[in-house]
């Protein structure tokens, strides 16, 4: 079984990261992974700089778990031993060589059969940033209140919403939002979508994490939250407040800093706006029909569902995993090369979404609900908590609301978030830094 938390802290030259793996609420094991391959000296880092990569395990019993160990040992290696070709094309060779360990690990055993993960990863180069990507993890840049989605999201709900030029939010609520389209290990080949480059600057900041966060917590909050903590405490309070939003599945974060462009040794590219519009990645389309026999399927399974008609709606459901699965298929099985310059390239089509994350009322609503309701459990239970700095949290936070200052509230609330967390883990595992607390 895997430890129930991790937490790595890195730093080199002029960046730092954060990086911690946490089984959540509800799970008995973390089928989460990630890897920090940060350069070997400075001529790996003008080669290849820095690499960072999060991993989300799907399986039955360990098979995840191991698929997604496979995916994080194998891609840093594969990647920095590819000097001799450009950055984006190694790293879409590295991917792809994971995937045919773990897909050739499952067609070997019973056990691993049909085992897959995402797979995220972030490279920091001297000439920007590049993010490549199979799943539905994500890699978010934060620049000043700007937060934005840099990955594509390979997931039913995603794809049915780019057919119908919609956001994913106007997708019907019986549209399955964790079934995804393209993962590592299925097939014997996968499409690696590459973004980038992104210019890179001081203060910037990047995200890489696992659906465990995302589900739970809105951008907004996870930007305001980034923006505004120290790196340390920032990974570890969007573990907590996961957790104390459900934390239904294992969360992953890494959170990388730019702390001193000079110091680092980048190189001072252009800004976005100044690029030549990026190539997109040549993706194999889905067939219209397929969309609508999902479609159809679903909405006649709500239907016999509502007047319980069970045995009929248990067939549309069958009719929308086979669609679903032959859309899978059509769009995970083209080995399409991706397109790579002379150095970098032009990719994607990145940004896919933009959010406004000041802190201001809604972020701070969400922060004071949770410590609000945790402090209605004050004595309760026999927990070691020193309320009165709980207290004196919360209070730094109202007074700062009163004059205005959303950023303070935000570090005042997350700073009872920590406590709070950390009291809950220590009164169920003593000593430990289990994250696994019922709050029931």
């Amino acid at each position: 079984m895997s430890s129930p938390s991790s937490k790595l802290e890195r730093s080199i030259g002029g960046l730092r990261c954060t990086a911690v793996s946490d089984v959540g609420m509800r799970r008995s094991s973390n089928q989460d992974s990630m890897a920090v391959s940060l350069a070997e000296g400075s001529r790996q880092w003008q080669s290849h700089g820095h690499l960072f990569m999060v991993a989300d395990g799907m399986g039955a019993h360990a098979a995840g778990e191991l698929a997604s160990k496979l995916a994080t040992d194998t891609v840093p290696h594969s990647y920095h031993k590819r000097s001799e070709v450009s950055p984006s094309e190694a790293i879409v060779e590295a991917v792809r060589e994971a995937n045919s360990v773990i897909y050739n690990k499952g067609s070997n055993s019973v056990d691993f059969q049909g085992m897959g993960t995402t797979c995220s990863c972030l490279l920091v180069l001297p000439q920007g940033a590049l993010a490549a990507h199979v799943g539905d993890s994500r890699v978010y840049r934060l620049r000043g209140n700007c937060f934005e989605q840099l990955t594509f999201d390979h997931s039913l709900v995603w794809e049915m919403a780019a057919a119908g030029h919609a956001s994913e939010d106007e997708i019907p609520a019986y549209v399955p939002k964790n079934v995804i389209t393209r993962s590592l290990g299925p097939h014997p080949t996968v499409s690696v979508d590459v973004e980038g480059p992104f210019s890179v600057q001081t203060g910037d900041r990047f995200l890489l994490c696992s659906d465990g966060l995302t589900g739970p917590l809105k951008p907004e909050l996870i930007g305001a939250v980034i923006g505004c903590l120290p790196l340390s405490d920032a990974a570890q309070t969007l573990i907590d407040l996961a957790n104390l939003l459900g934390g239904p599945d294992n969360i992953t974060t890494i959170v990388v800093e730019i702390a001193e462009s000079d110091k680092l040794g980048l190189a001072a590219p252009p800004e976005e706006s100044e690029l030549p519009p990026r190539r997109s990645m040549r993706r194999k389309s889905v067939h219209p029909f397929s969309w609508m026999a999902m479609i159809l399927s679903a909405v006649l399974a709500g239907a016999l569902m509502a007047t319980h008609q069970f045995g009929g709606a248990f067939l549309a459901l069958a009719a929308f995993l086979v669609a679903a699965i032959v859309a899978w298929t059509q769009r995970s099985t083209d080995p399409g090369a991706c397109n790579t310059g002379a150095i970098l390239g032009l990719h994607g089509k990145a940004p896919y979404r933009r959010h406004d994350c000041q802190p201001g009322p809604a972020s701070i609503g969400t922060l004071g609900d949770i410590v609000r309701q945790l402090e209605d459990l004050e004595g309760q239970n026999n927990w070691e908590v020193d309320w009165p700095t709980i207290h004196r949290d919360r209070n730094t936070a109202h007074e700062a609301i009163t004059q205005g200052n959303y950023q303070e509230a935000v570090i005042a609330y997350c700073s009872a978030v920590r406590r709070l967390m950390q009291a809950l883990r220590n009164s169920k595992h003593p000593g430990t830094s289990d994250s696994t607390v019922d709050l029931c």
